[in-house]
Order: structure tokens, then sequence, then C-alpha cells
């Protein structure tokens, strides 16, 4: 399996990943440009970028540059003084085990988007559904099945099985849970299930922002509103917390 396919299989996967890629290299490094590597969240290497110091180095880098989910350029540059073109805003690491050339690789992350389950066949459940492909989310609207690596749960059934649905999302981890509801209709199914302080904490309803919304248009906007400031102010996660891990194990 060729790099390429193997980027576009962790991507159908939602597996978070990053593409390094070797842009300028010195002799007598043992990689060259245009050699390029898959970093698994395990530390696992599929490819090669160089030589067992360069892998170490190359790890390190794209821990950081997975848990920011930015790009990085990473000179890797040998003990002493070396005759190798500045890059201005890059990453400089010393490895005086390297035997010899410098190297510049590129370290591309891949974070899976967040990823919405919504709940029901109703307008406002297919204008969130809109809504939030236009933002960039991944949506699946499905009443049930796996909700491992499920960022939010938005249940729009409009009745139903509303409380074990809230009750399998709490189980299951997922870190926004939003029930479209009335707040005194919200507060009874939240009462009937017994939830800890914590639990209740990541049940949202009446749910979305308070901007006066009245059509299903604006009810999405409002819950897609919610969503975001969850994920860019609250630090949700957008992936589950054991996808990404110390690569350090690794090395």
């Amino acid at each position: 399996m060729t790099i390429s396919e193997r980027v576009q299989q962790l991507l159908r996967a939602r597996t978070p990943f990053v593409h390094a890629t070797v842009v300028r290299a010195q002799h007598p490094s043992s990689a060259r440009p245009g050699d390029e590597a898959i970093l698994l969240p395990d530390g696992t290497i599929e490819g090669f970028v160089g030589g067992h110091c360069a892998q170490n180095s190359v790890r390190k880098a794209a821990l950081g540059a997975l848990q920011a989910n930015e790009s990085v350029l990473l000179r890797v540059l040998p003990d002493g003084d070396v005759q190798f073109p500045e890059a201005p805003g890059a990453c400089v690491v010393v490895n005086p085990c390297l035997s010899g050339g410098a190297l510049e690789i590129f370290l591309t992350p891949q974070v899976p988007a967040p990823l919405v389950r919504i709940c029901g066949a109703t307008p406002i459940a297919d204008a969130l559904s809109r809504i939030c492909e236009l933002v960039g989310y991944t949506v699946s609207h499905d009443d049930s099945g796996e909700l491992t690596g499920v960022t939010a749960v938005v249940i729009a059934t409009h009745g139903g099985p509303e409380a074990e649905l809230i009750r399998a999302a709490l189980d299951a981890g997922v870190g926004y849970i939003g029930l479209v509801a009335s707040k005194v209709r919200g507060a009874s199914i939240l009462d009937g299930l017994a939830l800890s302080e914590n639990e209740r904490a990541r049940v949202h309803t009446p749910v979305g922002l308070a901007i006066g919304a009245r059509t299903p248009a604006e009810i999405a906007v409002s819950i897609v509103a919610e969503i975001v400031a969850a994920i860019r102010i609250g630090g949700l996660p957008t992936v589950t917390p054991e996808t990404i891990i110390d690569l350090k194990a690794g090395s």
C-alpha cells in the first residue's frame, strides 16, 4: 500500500495521524527530498524520513503538531556548525548522534473534523445537519449505533426514547449532549434520569445559545453556535481522549 493510499484509509477511518515529508536533505543523510511517512498516534512510523535519530525527533515534533493541530517545518541538524539554508519559523532540533547531513521535514497533522450525531427526523434535525456540514463538521444522522469518537449528540426527536439516548451518550463519554425541548420538559426528563452533577452539566436543554431563535433554521444556528463555543472556548475534544496519546511512548 502506498503512502497516498494509506492516507485515504486513515481519513476514512477518522484516525488522527501526521503526514511527514522530507523537503530538503543534506548529504550524507539517508533520507532524500520527497521521502514521506505516516506517524500514527501510538508512535508507529510507516514510511521513511531518515534514520533512527531523525525518527525520534520527528516523533516528538509530531506529537506537538498533532495536539496543536498545526503544521510544522522541522529542521533536524547535526551537532556543530552546519552550512544549511535558513528557514524562518522552522522548529529546530540538534541531533548529536546524526551521522551527518541536515534535514527539513514538513509535518502535516490530520485530525478528524468534529463528529456530530443528530437524532430525529424533524425540521430542526434536517436544518442542523445542513449547517453542521456547512461549518465543516462530519454528520451522522442516526438514532442508534456506535458513539465512539462522537464529539456531540443532539436529540431533536420531539419525544420518543429521549432519556435512553441521553443515557447512552453519557455512558459513551460524549462531552456535549443537546436536547431539543422546553425548559420544563427538558428538566423533567433529566430529573427522571437521576443524573450526577457532572452528568447533568454535559446535557444542554434548552439547547442552543439564547439568540431568540424561532424557526428550525434559527434554532439549528443557535445549536451549532453552542457546539462551536464548546469546542473553541470550552475545550471540548473533537476526538476521544484515548486516540491522541503521548507519541514519546513509541520512541
